[in-house]
C-alpha cells in the first residue's frame, strides 16, 4: 500500500467546474484555500452518471432521484456513484469536501423533495455510500469552522 498516494476527493463544482445542474459552480476560496497543500480528486458523481449540464433540478423523495416533473434519474445517480467510487479504489483518500444540500453530495442537509427549498437533516446519496464505505466526508459549509 506504499505506493497509494494520500489525497482529498472534492466535489467538482467547489473548485469552479461548471457542472452544477444550472450550468454553474459552486467556487468555494475557503476549500481551495484548505486543500492548498493536498493532491485532489475533483469528482461530479451527477456528470458521471451520465447527467448533461445543464439539467433539470432534482430532490430525493422517500429515498428516489426525482425532478419536480416526477422523472426518476436513480439509474443515472446509481452509476454515477459507482463509476466515481471506482476511481478511488487505488487512491488513499484522506476525507472528501462535498457541496452543501446537494442530491448527491450533501453532508448535513438536503432539499426534502417539495421543490420549495425546504431542507431537512439528510445526505445525499454520493455522500451516504463513501460513508458506508468508512470515509470521512465534510460538508463545505463546515470548512473554516473546524479548528
Amino acid at each position: 500500500m506504499k505506493d497509494k498516494k494520500s489525497c482529498v476527493l472534492i466535489s467538482a463544482c467547489l473548485l469552479g467546474e461548471n457542472c452544477k445542474y444550472n450550468g454553474s459552480n459552486n467556487y468555494n476560496q475557503a476549500v481551495i484555500d484548505f486543500v492548498a497543500n493536498k493532491e485532489i480528486i475533483a469528482v461530479c458523481p451527477e456528470v458521471a452518471g451520465g447527467l448533461p449540464v445543464p439539467r433539470p433540478p432534482v430532490e430525493i423523495l422517500e429515498g428516489r432521484v426525482c425532478d419536480v416533473d416526477g422523472n426518476f434519474y436513480d439509474k443515472e445517480f446509481q452509476e454515477g456513484i459507482e463509476r466515481t467510487l471506482s476511481l478511488l479504489v487505488e487512491k488513499d483518500v484522506d476525507f472528501a469536501i462535498l457541496q452543501s444540500r446537494s442530491p448527491s453530495c450533501g453532508v448535513n442537509q438536503i432539499y426534502d423533495g417539495s421543490f420549495t427549498g425546504n431542507k431537512i437533516t439528510g445526505s445525499g446519496l454520493f455522500a451516504q455510500a463513501l460513508q458506508k464505505q468508512g470515509y470521512r466526508v465534510i460538508d463545505a459549509q463546515d470548512i473554516g469552522k473546524e479548528k
